[in-house]
């Protein structure tokens, strides 16, 4: 009989239509040879529960969340692994053989991939590392760089409960600033991360002065719209090396396909260049 086994994989999210994963996954489909598909799952939060429960039925392999489900994932699947624990969100379901449900968190890989990419000898333990923001992203960002031995990550947001909140979670040196505080917490960092908002298309630009941040400073965006905000740009004109957040994206996948197929496909220079052409270039 022959081989009647199509994989399945999906993205959940709302909305969703706007997500470039299908098109990154499918890529990965035809560079594997690996029969399947890649599909946008659109679901309303009160939906997210019986459509996670119907996956195994289904013959998904697994699938991504991305917003508002990453929170609420957590309290449907069967098991968390510690470190999506500690982030406080899911990003990466596994459909396992015997049809239970494992939640994981690969956005902190995709950083450190991303990273690692553009600036090679980028070093997380050489020095503090300044994050703007609290939210989702921020938590995987902190994760990744206490993993990789920084002695100290200070955190600045506009809410200071959220970012204490924050920092009890993760543990770890997180020093909790004030919004006041950001331009004076670049003094001494080698590595600064912007996970708001701020700088994406339709939103005003993030307000801080780089005038404290060391030449050899990294600078990271985990924005992709536009592929270089106005920090990014600013950054480099000012000779540091700058890193955009499409890179993030394509990393992490990898680690899915590992848990989904036992495969890790390549972030090749035609699929970043197929998806930055679905992006406009730079916007």
């Amino acid at each position: 009989m022959t081989d009647q086994t199509y994989h399945l994989l999906g993205v959940m999210g709302w909305p969703v239509m706007h997500s470039l994963s299908p098109m990154m996954h499918d890529h990965w489909f035809a560079q594997t040879g690996l029969p399947g598909r890649y599909v946008y799952l659109p679901l309303p939060p009160e939906r997210l529960g019986p459509a996670l429960r119907a996956l195994p039925a289904l013959n998904f392999a697994g699938c991504n969340l991305t917003i508002p489900h990453k929170l609420k994932a957590m309290e449907i699947v069967d098991e968390v692994d510690p470190v999506a624990r500690k982030i406080g969100a899911i990003s990466c379901v596994v459909v396992r053989k015997d049809g239970s449900l494992f939640g994981t968190n690969n956005d902190w890989l995709g950083f450190l991939g991303n990273l690692r990419e553009a600036v090679p000898d980028w070093r997380g333990a050489a020095g503090p590392a300044t994050v703007i923001g609290a939210g989702g992203g921020s938590r995987a960002i902190c994760h990744a760089l206490l993993s990789e031995g920084a002695p100290e990550v200070r955190l600045v947001n506009r809410t200071g409960e959220r970012a204490e909140r924050l920092a009890a979670d993760i543990g770890g040196p997180v020093t909790v600033l004030p919004w006041e505080a950001r331009h004076a917490a670049l003094d001494g960092a080698v590595t600064l991360v912007n996970t708001t908002s701020l700088g994406m298309v339709g939103q005003p630009p993030l307000d801080l002065t780089l005038d404290a941040l060391a030449p050899e400073a990294v600078v990271s965006d985990i924005i992709y719209t536009p592929l270089e905000t106005d920090l990014i740009l600013r950054a480099r004109a000012r000779g540091n090396r700058a890193v955009g957040g499409l890179g993030m994206l394509l990393h992490q996948g990898p680690a899915a396909w590992k848990l989904w197929f036992g495969l890790e496909p390549r972030v090749t220079p035609d699929l970043r260049a197929k998806m930055e052409d679905r992006l406009g270039g730079n916007g």
